[in-house]
């Protein structure tokens, strides 16, 4: 398992997120319900940022169609967004939060 640090423990408000890039891919680490999640930052239905969107619960709405994604499946939730984004497993330790991208 190889761990990327992303952020520090505490960085993230609650229902923030944080746009960033690992191996060449855009992601976006997000604080919701005293969990941190990793998705990916682009909406699977159209080519736009979910870092634009806006967290409620467990879920992640791109700001562009409505579309709500899982956070912790990433399953797609509602239309026209049909197809789900990417979740990466996250571990906090030591008080650093890093991301696992070889799931």
């Amino acid at each position: 398992m190889s761990l990327i640090p992303i952020a520090r423990a505490g960085e993230l408000k609650p229902n923030e997120m944080k746009a960033f890039e690992a191996d060449g891919k855009r992601l976006l680490l997000v604080f919701a319900q005293n969990t941190y999640f990793v998705v990916d930052e682009m909406c699977s239905h159209e080519d736009y940022s979910l870092a634009l969107g806006c967290i409620k619960g467990k879920t992640i709405k791109c700001s562009l169609h409505g579309s709500h994604f899982d956070l912790s499946t990433g399953a797609a939730l509602d239309d026209p967004a049909d197809e789900p984004i990417g979740c990466y497993q996250v571990e906090e330790k030591d008080g650093m939060i890093s991301v696992n991208l070889g799931q």
